[in-house]
């Protein structure tokens, strides 16, 4: 698919049908993802893949699936054949910056960043499983998780470790469309700005 057909047909998805989505395709998937850029090549980020279904409507529960539901939405966190949990690690963007090839082992903890990249790194890491799943014929979703520290104890994910939401994979079923869509896209003057704001 050329890259343009994919960006375009990107959208959030709230509705899968029940077929399964192979083992490879999600590997494929998450191969892409680990070509996201990243400060100092630290590759803090990693994915937990969940496919059994008494977890995944656990994890519903904490997305508050519910709420979803009750404004006409399918139950797309629970229905979907694979969630992927996206998780980053300050910890380790701290760690490979006191490297030799970065500021050094005397480095303090301070990285003097003006805003957390690993956060910016994760975002390109979660573009890429997004357009990487339109590429394989799939659709995707994300939410956020209203209880970090349940889905953290949920998934045994480490201290060290921030899960930053939750993204439903499967193929796309009819759905309701986002309210929120009706606003349509900025246009180009007012989403670009050449030379100065």
């Amino acid at each position: 698919m050329d890259f343009r057909d994919v960006v375009l047909k990107r959208r959030i998805v709230r509705n899968f049908t029940d077929a399964p989505v192979a083992p490879e395709i999600v590997d494929r998937i998450l191969d892409l993802a680990r070509h996201a850029p990243s400060a100092g090549f630290t590759q803090g980020q990693s994915f937990i893949i969940v496919s059994r279904p008494e977890i995944k409507q656990r994890i519903a529960e904490l997305c508050s699936e519910e709420g979803y539901v009750a404004a006409g939405f399918d139950p797309f966190i629970s229905k979907a054949p694979v969630l992927l949990i996206p998780c980053t690690s300050e910890a380790a963007y701290r760690k490979r910056y006191k490297e030799p090839d970065k500021m050094g082992e005397d480095s303090t903890d301070d990285l003097g960043w003006p805003i957390p990249y690993w956060h910016m790194d994760l975002g390109c890491a979660i573009m890429l499983v997004l357009l990487a799943t339109v590429d394989e014929g799939l659709a995707a979703g994300f939410t956020g998780v209203w209880d970090v520290p349940a889905l953290r104890t949920l998934l045994g994910i480490p201290d060290d470790v921030s899960p930053a939401g939750v993204i439903p994979i499967g193929y796309p079923a009819k759905d309701k469309p986002s309210p929120s869509l009706k606003r349509g896209r900025k246009p180009a003057s007012e989403y670009v700005h050449r030379e100065h704001w």
